[in-house]
């Protein structure tokens, strides 16, 4: 029987036309203030008029299907998007009528919320019907994961005058979440705390911090330290430069391209600090070899053997 493979990721808009809609499906269908369609359109606007992450999501499942496939085809992996096109239920509409009835999740994010992962979890059960489901809930440890983001910051430092990298610390970076997950016990923020003690630990002693960026705009608090706030405080303690890990994202998006390669940029630039952003991982081959693992076995095991 062939598993299916939903590969899930957030979505984003092809157009700048695009932007409206796209923002009305991530708000529920509550209309977004004027103001607000046109900030976010002007960032798109500046990363090239659309979102990348559609292609980097299917490069990915493409090398997972690769190496999950390489002795006979045994899953189909698909991608799915939480609030654009192809949608969740659509790809699982597309599997059920090609008579798939075993589905594994994996979401391209490695650390898991009830307010991230948990979402997309929860928009395949309301498209399951019929399937049997099996959830990957978390990878943030995954070795291929640790070693390429060990080996992606130290490429950074590269770009630094030899006698100034042991002094340029890292930021690693995760997308804010409101505060009020602390009173749902939420993994969160241990899961990445976790992370980046297994990346400090493979690069050996150097400073380093972790802060939250991409807060959404709303009245509630959200998780912090903000980015820019940290920034702040290591331009003021005499770092030369800082290198920006985004540990909690695993490709290009407006969270990257726009909030780290253009403001976050800015701001080190105004404060006289050099800014290097590591590589994504996007399809990194021994991430994606050792998440086809985590597939596999995941999808073999118990009556799915």
């Amino acid at each position: 029987m062939t598993t299916g493979v939903l590969v899930m990721a957030y979505g984003g808009p092809d157009s700048l036309d695009d932007v409206e809609p796209y923002l009305l499906d991530v708000r529920g269908g509550r209309e977004t203030p004027a103001g607000i369609v046109a900030e976010v359109r002007e960032r798109y606007a500046k990363i090239g008029g659309r979102s990348p992450i559609r292609e980097r999501t299917d490069a990915q499942a493409a090398a997972l299907a690769a190496r999950l496939n390489h002795n006979g085809r045994r899953f189909q992996v698909v991608v799915g998007m939480r609030h654009w096109h192809p949608y969740i239920r659509q790809t699982v509409a597309d599997l059920r009528a090609q008579g798939v009835r075993r589905l594994v999740g994996l979401v391209m994010a490695p650390h898991y919320s009830r307010m991230s992962v948990g979402a997309y979890y929860r928009a395949l059960a309301e498209a399951a019907e019929g399937l049997e489901v099996r959830e990957i809930e978390q990878w943030h440890l995954l070795p291929g994961y640790i070693g390429t983001l060990a080996e992606r910051v130290r490429e950074a430092w590269e770009r630094f005058p030899e006698a100034d990298r042991a002094r340029v610390p890292v930021i690693y970076t995760a997308h804010s979440l409101p505060e009020r997950i602390r009173t749902w016990d939420d993994p969160y923020p241990t899961q990445l705390a976790e992370t980046v003690d297994a990346v400090a630990a493979a690069l050996g002693p150097h400073p380093h911090r972790f802060a939250y960026q991409s807060a959404a705009m709303t009245r509630e608090p959200w998780l912090g330290p903000d980015a820019g706030d940290v920034l702040d405080e290591l331009a003021r303690a005499g770092a030369p430069g800082v290198v920006i890990a985004p540990i909690g994202f695993v490709c290009e998006h407006v969270e990257i391209l726009y909030d780290v390669d253009i403001e976050l940029r800015a701001r080190a630039t105004a404060l006289g600090v050099q800014l290097e952003r590591i590589r994504m991982v996007n399809d990194a081959p021994d991430v994606m070899t050792d998440l086809a693992d985590l597939v596999r076995a995941t999808a073999c095991t118990g009556e799915w053997t």
